[in-house]
């Protein structure tokens, strides 16, 4: 379908995006670690990332594990999850998918049964938060596992997704409601919550459930720092998820449902926005999201011009869309715009 490429584009700056969740538990600095244990991970670390030996370097990390063991570390430290994320990283760079979900799903049942067995005790409230957080954002990363292509378990990945976002909204709604207990902490960010949003919003997109991801797509909207051009991605997912709105009956069960003329007039005003927001942002603030957020939006118009019947309209947007897309050596923009104009043609 020609407007799904704009979320494939965009796949790669989704993930950076939600790293904002996993990344601050990989390893960071060794000082944080007693010397023994420092000295296995160093080991582990250039076998992963100086001299590729995938062998060693799972060898190294889980003498580091056992050594921090043999020394009292708590196993739900920053630390010790950080060892356990960065050997699931070690698996994801060899392309070996299925050893990289079995790491996490056991360290996300640890962190469950920690949370559910001591997590509530008096005194732990605030790594009560940092666990919970972290689990949150092992979760998500299960969720983008589960949906490559080498293991493509889309129920897997429904799972891991509807579970990360329903936690992290129930802990805010808590928060909310009740107030923050002394000791707990700060929450996930706003960049961590909309990034888990839009995670299971791309799953829902994938499936052809519209009607499930705009929702998701425009309350990451909202957590999104407003003149950043990763709000341009969204705004043209956005445009596309209601551009294919085709909800079943009994999603709105006690109301008429919207007319597809006025989804579509929805996802062009978005498409607009989108567009009007790319063009506005200068360096630095302005990344390769915004360059290609250009021509993505200026095709995706095209495309909703074409679904009106304006075909002249639909030529020009592809026209300037590829002019776009050769401008920054936005090759897929290019081939896309080629594609459409090529069946405007026949």
């Amino acid at each position: 379908m020609t407007l799904a490429f704009a979320i494939i584009l965009f796949g790669m700056g989704m993930l950076v995006y939600i790293n904002y969740i996993y990344q601050s538990y990989i390893i960071g600095d060794f000082k944080a670690y007693p010397e023994p244990v420092a000295a296995k991970l160093r080991r582990a670390l250039y076998y992963q990332n100086i001299d590729l030996q995938p062998k060693n370097s799972v060898k190294y990390y889980r003498q580091a594990l056992q050594i921090a063991a043999e020394m009292g570390m708590d196993p739900f430290s920053d630390e010790m999850l950080g060892v356990k994320i960065q050997l699931s990283k070690l698996f994801e760079q060899i392309h070996m998918y299925q050893k990289a979900i079995d790491v996490l799903e056991i360290v996300r049942s640890d962190c469950l049964q920690w949370i559910e067995e001591v997590g509530g005790k008096p005194g732990n409230e605030g790594q009560r938060t940092k666990v919970l957080g972290k689990t949150i954002g092992i979760s998500v990363r299960l969720g983008e596992y589960y949906a490559h292509e080498q293991v493509d378990d889309q129920e897997a990945t429904e799972e891991s997704l509807v579970w990360a976002v329903t936690a992290l909204l129930k802990e805010q709604k808590r928060r909310e409601d009740d107030g923050v207990k002394e000791g707990e902490g700060e929450w996930m960010s706003n960049e961590e919550i909309g990034g888990a949003l839009e995670s299971l919003g791309h799953h829902y997109e994938a499936k052809d459930q519209h009607y499930l991801s705009a929702p998701l797509f425009l309350q990451a909207l909202g957590l999104c720092p407003p003149s950043s051009c990763h709000s341009v991605v969204l705004m043209n997912n956005l445009a596309i998820s209601l551009a294919q709105q085709n909800p079943p009956p009994s999603f709105t069960p006690n109301q008429a449902p919207s007319s597809p003329a006025s989804h579509l007039s929805d996802a062009c005003q978005w498409g607009l926005k989108a567009l009007a927001l790319a063009s506005s942002i200068q360096p630095p603030q302005r990344t390769e999201e915004c360059d290609e957020g250009c021509a993505v939006a200026t095709i995706n118009l095209g495309d909703f011009a074409l679904m009106e019947g304006d075909i002249a309209e639909a030529r020009r947007r592809f026209e300037e869309g590829r002019s776009i897309s050769k401008g920054i050596g936005f090759l897929e923009g290019v081939r896309r715009a080629d594609e459409n104009l090529k069946e405007l043609g026949k």
